[in-house]
């Protein structure tokens, strides 16, 4: 007969998986009005940044709607989101302070989250652990 561990898919919106989804869902609500109002009040200023900004936004979103939902295939929309997350802060972190002529203006990513006190740089790490620690397991 095969045993389930106590962890089980619905498990990421509960326990710590509540503050991940708040976080996450903060971080969303935050980056979605600061790259809308930058996106029509400055977009001529820095389009690349603001545009990462509405980019990460959309990941942010879709990342606090699948830890909150937790099924199968929010899981792995989440494990998707969430990786994308984290290549792109590490990706503009990198560019953002190898080419700072090209963001003139700071996106959320920039310099690893350093304006949100490297929370972007976290989060992503800790949102993949808590996936990874949730997953089900099949023991047979």
């Amino acid at each position: 007969m095969a045993e389930t561990s106590a962890a089980s898919p619905r498990d990421t919106g509960t326990g710590f998986g509540r503050v991940l989804v708040v976080v996450y869902g903060l971080f969303a609500l935050a980056a979605t009005a600061r790259s809308a109002v930058q996106l029509a009040t400055r977009f001529d200023e820095a389009p690349v940044a603001y545009l990462l900004s509405a980019f990460a936004a959309v990941v942010y979103i879709v990342a606090t709607v699948s830890l909150a939902r937790g099924d199968r295939t929010s899981r792995r929309v989440a494990t998707v989101a969430i990786t994308i997350e984290l290549v792109g802060v590490l990706a503009v972190g990198v560019l953002s302070l190898l080419m700072p002529e090209e963001f003139p203006r700071a996106s959320v990513w920039s310099a690893f989250g350093r304006g949100y006190l490297f929370i972007p740089l976290v989060l992503p790490l800790v949102g993949l652990w808590w996936l990874r620690r949730t997953a089900a397991t099949v023991r047979g």
